[in-house]
């Protein structure tokens, strides 16, 4: 049960307003700042776009997953985006990207960003999932979602 104690209702953003990556990566991580002020905003801002410098976090199926780890943070924290209309992310398959989840990691918790995403890998390729996050109308939804699907996987 990994996924529940990352994401939480509140760090869930259904209706994303940006448009572009890098008003999203703005977005996302002031939902965090406003959870977790004791992080250093401006570093995991820096610490996602130097990640996502190497190379796009976002893959198939509409989906990215913008991660970094920031000495500012203790432990792990996420935040889930929601655009109905998509986002210009510069994705590996070009497509616009409609869900997102980021995560931000300390930097003593490389395992735990591990596991993390390997879950997330799991539940993005369950068949029909992305669609059913898109559909999501509130927060809790997605989260209730995400908890019952990781329950199931």
């Amino acid at each position: 049960m990994l996924l529940e104690n990352v994401f939480t209702k509140e760090s869930i953003i259904v209706g994303l307003e940006s448009t572009e990556k890098d008003e999203l990566f703005e977005e996302m991580v002031e939902t965090l700042h406003n959870l977790y002020p004791d992080f250093d905003r401006e570093q995991v801002l820096a610490a996602l776009n130097e990640r996502e410098a190497q190379m796009s976090t976002g893959i198939l199926h509409a989906v990215a997953v913008p991660h970094a780890f920031a000495s500012s943070v203790r432990g792990t924290i996420g935040a889930i985006g929601i655009s109905r209309e998509g986002i210009d992310y510069e994705a590996l398959d070009g497509s616009p990207v409609k869900v997102v989840f980021m995560l931000v990691a300390g930097e003593d918790q490389t395992e735990k960003h591990i596991q993390i995403l390997k879950s997330l890998a799991l539940l993005i390729q369950k068949n029909g999932f992305v669609d059913k996050l898109i559909s999501c109308k509130v927060p809790s939804e997605v989260y209730d979602l995400i908890v019952q699907s990781e329950v199931a996987v």
